[in-house]
């Protein structure tokens, strides 16, 4: 990971949160104690800023400076609001086209993702603060750079995200098997949101309870369902069929 994307040290990491840097994620050693580091947790859960907890051996892997048991990565892009982001799209008089990452977390399945993004026109990607793969230097390599060109959004919960695109005029459609409807069957020409799910568990059930319309691809191997970058590229690539 490029040094100049991470920020080691507990103070350090405080006082770059409180700044409005671009904070993507924060490793806190397990186990780790102290006044200090109560500070940090409560700085990050007010800003709703991701965090985990590894072995100390990760951070080693990360820095070899004296990291306090706190190492975090910086985003090498802005984030856009989402507000801004669909009022935007509206304004400019484009039929929308927007994709949802529910708890997504490879960082290369998400540069992967951006990279299709980018190529079909994608307006803008919207994830969720916690949970979500980082935006690090694999993210920025698997993209091709395409990361740079298409905005993305942090939200607080993926399901307030959809009422507002819903509450915009915006169709929300979840690949899932867990429905008969086939893609091709869903009408991809007006404005949607797609939502694409984790690697492991796919969309969220309670998210799958509010969105518009439910699809699949349809599957003939033994095995039951694709990476999710490649399934997110074939929606992506049959609502560009379906507009052209």
């Amino acid at each position: 990971m490029e040094k100049e994307h991470l920020i080691f040290g507990i103070r350090a990491i405080i006082e770059a949160i409180n700044a409005g840097k671009e904070v993507d994620k924060v490793f806190i050693q397990k186990d780790a104690q102290g006044d200090l580091m109560q500070d940090l947790m409560k700085t990050m859960k007010k800003n709703s800023i991701n965090f985990s907890y590894v072995p100390v051996e990760k951070l080693n892997r990360l820095t070899s400076n004296n990291h306090q048991g706190a190492v975090a990565t910086i985003a090498p892009i802005s984030f856009v609001s989402l507000e801004t982001l669909v009022e935007g799209v509206i304004e400019s008089g484009k039929k929308p086209l927007f994709l949802i990452l529910d708890q997504l977390s490879d960082a290369r399945n998400f540069g992967a993702i951006i990279r299709t993004a980018e190529c079909t026109g994608v307006d803008g990607i919207i994830v969720q603060k916690q949970g979500s793969a980082p935006v690090n230097g694999d993210t920025v390599k698997t993209s091709a750079g395409a990361v740079f060109n298409v905005p993305i959004c942090k939200v607080d919960h993926i399901k307030d995200a959809i009422f507002y695109l819903q509450g915009s005029g915006i169709k929300t459609v979840a690949a899932t098997e867990k429905t008969e409807q086939n893609i091709y069957d869903i009408d991809f020409s007006e404005p949607v949101a797609i939502i694409m799910g984790s690697e492991d568990r796919g969309v969220n059930p309670s998210v799958l309870k509010i969105v518009d319309e439910k699809a699949k691809l349809p599957m003939f191997g033994t095995i039951g369902s694709l990476n999710v970058s490649v399934a997110c590229g074939a929606f992506l690539y049959e609502t560009i069929r379906q507009r052209s």
